[in-house]
């Protein structure tokens, strides 16, 4: 799992055969509400880390 974070961190996707990928997706910076003081508030641009199963890993959970 550390070396996971770890090129996770650096921006580099990790491959795993048969069980699925992790990598790092970039969200656009984006204009929200915030409905309890009625204002508009802009969230900045950031890097989220995903996760993508393999089909072989999600037809072996289904069974």
């Amino acid at each position: 799992m550390d070396v996971v974070k770890g090129s996770l961190a650096k921006g580099e996707p990790v491959y795993l055969r048969g069980f699925g990928s992790f990598i790092v997706k970039h969200r656009a910076q984006k204009a929200a509400r915030n409905i309890t003081k009625n204002t508009t508030i802009t969230i900045p641009a950031h890097d989220i880390p995903a996760f993508k199963p393999a089909k072989t890993f999600m037809a072996a959970v289904k069974k």
